[in-house]
């Protein structure tokens, strides 16, 4: 693409490192930006500059947060003897628009896969662990029905055994092989009513 100008080009490139963006789309939405009013524009650059500087991740769950405990933890109406084990923050942000679950959340950052050189310890395990001090009855894994997130569920469950621990897998309704950002409300309501001890 010799024809655009090394700042285009260079907007292009940055905009197709962004996840499911290819070349096509990074240089339509650079050719979107590049048309916007320049006030548009500065709004947008420091909104992204803003969330980077002040989003970070909650002391309790691993949620996105812009203070030391996310919503859902610092909210007293959850139900703290219940949580929700999922690999990425997104992914509480699925299951909460399902409105169906009124328990916590423990955030992975991740699952295990050895394939990618990527082991327990690479992941929030230890702080799971640490959190069933807590008066925790049951805990649901919610990790995505591929190998890696079925690896993760086996290995967790493994470990909270001998801590006497209600230990659940969401249940089908998700397509194995699937992630959880792509399963609609319905499905995902429907997975976490029919949720099976593992």
């Amino acid at each position: 693409m010799d024809f655009y100008p090394v700042a285009i080009e260079k907007l292009i490139e940055e905009f197709a490192k962004l996840p499911s963006i290819g070349k096509k789309t990074a240089q339509r939405l650079t050719l979107h930006v590049l048309n916007l009013p320049e006030d548009e524009v500065r709004e947008f650059a420091g909104a992204l500059v803003n969330a980077r500087g002040t989003v970070k991740y909650c002391s309790v769950c691993g949620n996105f947060t812009e203070s030391e405990t996310c919503p859902i933890c610092s909210n007293p109406n959850r139900d703290k003897s219940i949580i929700c084990v999922v690999e990425q923050p997104k992914d509480i942000m699925i299951i909460e628009r399902v409105k169906e679950y009124n328990g916590g959340y423990h955030v992975l950052h991740g699952n295990i896969s050895p394939m990618q050189g990527r082991g327990p310890q690479d992941i929030r395990i230890r702080e799971l662990v640490s959190r069933m001090k807590e008066e925790v009855k049951e805990v649901i894994i919610a990790t995505n029905p591929n190998i890696e997130g079925e690896a993760t569920a086996m290995y967790i469950s493994k470990i909270l055994r001998p801590l006497e621990v209600r230990v659940t897998r969401i249940a089908a309704g998700i397509p194995v092989g699937g992630d959880l950002e792509y399963a609609d409300e319905v499905t995902l309501s429907k997975a976490l009513e029919g949720r099976t001890e593992i």
